[in-house]
């Protein structure tokens, strides 16, 4: 069966797309992958104040090693990059740019 016209054109990604719009996914999904660790960073942020770089250290080493994690994940990059482009496909087809909901904190 042959993939419908202009199919492989719809699967070509710009520069911006590659290097911005997929990454920016990327971060959104990893926080909310991660939100246990970014809201007990934030927690221990919010109650260290000034000390929070020496304090903090274990919470922020947990949170960067489950956002690397997700980050490095050949697998995640090809699930955020088929949303982008099911985004992109509806946004072609309607003129309607969907906002993904972002899960809130101060990360």
């Amino acid at each position: 069966m042959e993939p419908p016209p202009g199919a492989a054109e719809n699967s070509k990604l710009r520069h911006v797309e590659k290097d911005v719009l997929i990454p920016q996914i990327m971060r959104d999904r990893a926080k909310e992958l991660c939100l246990d660790k970014v809201q007990a960073f934030t927690k221990c942020c919010q109650e260290t104040g000034f000390l929070m770089v020496v304090k903090c250290r274990q919470e922020n080493t947990a949170l960067k090693d489950c956002l690397v994690g997700h980050y490095s994940d050949p697998s995640f990059y090809e699930e955020c990059k088929a949303e982008y482009l099911k985004q992109r496909e509806e946004y072609r087809a309607t003129g309607i740019k969907k906002k993904r909901q972002k899960v809130t904190s101060n990360v």
